[in-house]
């Protein structure tokens, strides 16, 4: 009765107003404590209150379970930022980046270094976003990552570096992408490939948020090669099984005219994939979608191998096979009742890289149909290594690229054959792979001026004028080194399991690159462009829709 105003105020107070609360804090009455709230065993008894900023009606209500448009959620960002989930998400990226920050610097005694955001473009790679200049024609370029810098760093006699960087891609609207994104940014001099990877073990273990379990090291390793074998991609998912399976010596002695016509080729096979009880968990529809994205994608036929439930094969291919071929079929695939095999053949390459797809594909219709493979709350780490230092260029393939850029040093055992056969060096680069998806990646760098212009100029055929400043500071007395870089968004989007790397970032762009909020980028006048000694030149149909 005596305090029916403060009752009035505060339930006519729109939802997310700020109130100010003033009163006697004393304990909750015997039985209404609340164990899940920090303050859940005391209560505040009102004596006088204030609505400090009132709230107006909301886009959308602040709630996890309510579904909301991902544009919506993008132009209220700041509303977005008070859900539980968000919170979470932020607050535990905070700690595990500061946990990092004692890992280096007060454990092994890394330094801190902010390298510059203007710099110049960089040969290879992705596309980088261009600053103007007020030099007419000169641009300065967003750096995709501190790359040259760090390196220079070594040089400087700073043997052990750190930052916590962000780096610029100008990759247009690709899924789950960020035009602007943070590396756990690492160099180090006078290491090798084992000193980075148990560095980095070392680091994620330290780091790691108590309650999402322990993770074990030392992580598994595996060649590219074998990964492109057993799983078809260089960032495998080691959760679960169904590995690709060579089976071209099982059907070598058939009349089976596709397999002949491929194994007729140097790097023709024939291999296959065993999903199981994929005729129980699997329709006619599923197995029809996962053969034609393998023939959209990858231009690959898939033929297709169901094990009854008398363990006979159901297939087009088993008038082809006696009872012996399919028996040994059956042993070599692993074959139980109800499974069903995925089969195909052609070059190397596009025949793994096709059920490489089809593996993850199937997965996640097994998973929707409600058999788990994957444990959500399993973490997978595997270092991929043996990387070709060069692959071919996909629009000319008589010239070569780096496979990740023109820094990383040859194999030792292969460092004749750069100048022999570069097709055939494998480099020393490794690549960090978590569930499937890869979270980090670094190499031992090149340190002799002389090789890294014959990389440059004969190799990559590029224009070594560009890096003069890199390769005039390998002259002098340059120690060996390397490094890693970490994903950070990534990293901790895995760890918390959210959909998307939008959901770690407190202030992300949109799939096409747009700040939905701030309504980036925008258009300036000629007159702010004047200085730079820029006019843009409009399109058409542009043109007519800004006089519209």
């Amino acid at each position: 009765q005596a305090h029916s105003h403060l009752k009035e105020l505060l339930s006519n107070a729109p939802v997310e107003s700020v109130v100010r609360v003033t009163g006697i804090v004393s304990s909750r009455p015997l039985g209404q404590e609340n164990p899940k709230m920090p303050t859940g065993d005391i209560e505040v008894k009102a004596e006088t209150a204030e609505i400090l900023n009132s709230c107006k009606k909301l886009p959308f209500e602040i709630k996890d379970f309510i579904k909301k448009s991902e544009a919506l959620r993008m132009q209220y960002r700041y509303l977005d930022l008070r859900s539980f989930q968000l919170q979470y998400n932020l607050r535990l990226r905070s700690r595990i980046v500061m946990r990092m920050r004692e890992y280096l610097c007060n454990l092994h005694g890394f330094v801190d270094v902010e390298t510059p955001t203007l710099f110049k473009r960089t040969p290879g790679g992705a596309k980088e976003f261009l600053v103007p200049s007020r030099e007419a024609g000169k641009f300065y370029c967003l750096p995709q990552s501190p790359q040259q810098f760090k390196q220079l760093l070594m040089v400087g006699g700073l043997d052990r570096y750190f930052q916590v960087a962000r780096c610029y891609r100008d990759e247009g609207s690709r899924p789950d992408r960020q035009p602007e994104f943070t590396q756990i940014d690492i160099e180090m001099s006078f290491v090798d490939q084992a000193g980075i990877q148990r560095l980095i073990e070392g680091l994620l273990q330290y780091s790691w948020p108590e309650e999402k379990g322990s993770i074990t090291t030392p992580f598994p390793s595996m060649t590219y090669k074998e990964a492109l074998d057993d799983y078809g991609t260089d960032k495998p998912d080691i959760r679960f099984g169904m590995k690709i399976v060579d089976i071209s010596d099982f059907l070598r002695r058939s009349d089976i005219q596709f397999v002949q016509n491929a194994l007729s080729f140097p790097n023709g096979t024939v291999r296959a994939i065993c999903i199981p009880e994929g005729a129980r968990y699997l329709k006619n529809k599923d197995l029809e979608s996962l053969k034609e994205s393998a023939k959209s994608q990858f231009n690959q036929e898939i033929m297709e191998i169901i094990c009854r439930p008398d363990g006979s094969l159901k297939s087009l291919l088993t008038k082809f096979l006696g009872e012996k071929q399919q028996s040994e079929l059956i042993q070599g695939l692993n074959i139980q009742v109800d499974d069903v095999v995925l089969l195909t053949a052609g070059e190397h390459k596009q025949v793994c890289s096709a059920l490489g797809s089809l593996r993850l594909k199937s997965a996640d219709l097994l998973e929707a149909a409600g058999l788990v493979l994957r444990d959500p709350a399993a973490f997978y780490f595997l270092w991929v290594v043996d990387f070709p230092l060069f692959l071919p260029k996909e629009e000319n393939p008589t010239e070569l690229e780096s496979a990740h850029h023109p820094f990383t040093a040859p194999h030792p055992s292969d460092a004749s054959l750069l100048y022999s056969d570069p097709t055939k060096v494998r480099s020393q680069h490794y690549d960090l792979v978590l569930n499937g998806t890869e979270v980090g990646g670094g190499s031992i760098r090149i340190h002799s001026a002389e090789q890294q212009r014959f990389v440059l100029e004969k190799v990559l055929k590029e224009d070594s004028e560009v890096l003069s400043h890199l390769l005039q500071a390998l002259e002098f007395g340059a120690p060996p080194h390397g490094g890693i870089a970490l994903g950070l968004d990534r990293l901790i989007s895995l760890i918390v399991d959210a959909p998307s790397i939008r959901d770690v970032i407190a202030f992300p762009k949109s799939f096409r690159g747009r700040d939905l909020m701030g309504n980036a980028p925008d258009y300036v006048t000629p007159e702010e462009l004047e200085p730079y000694h820029i006019q843009v030149s409009w399109p058409l149909a542009e043109k007519e829709a800004k006089k519209s």
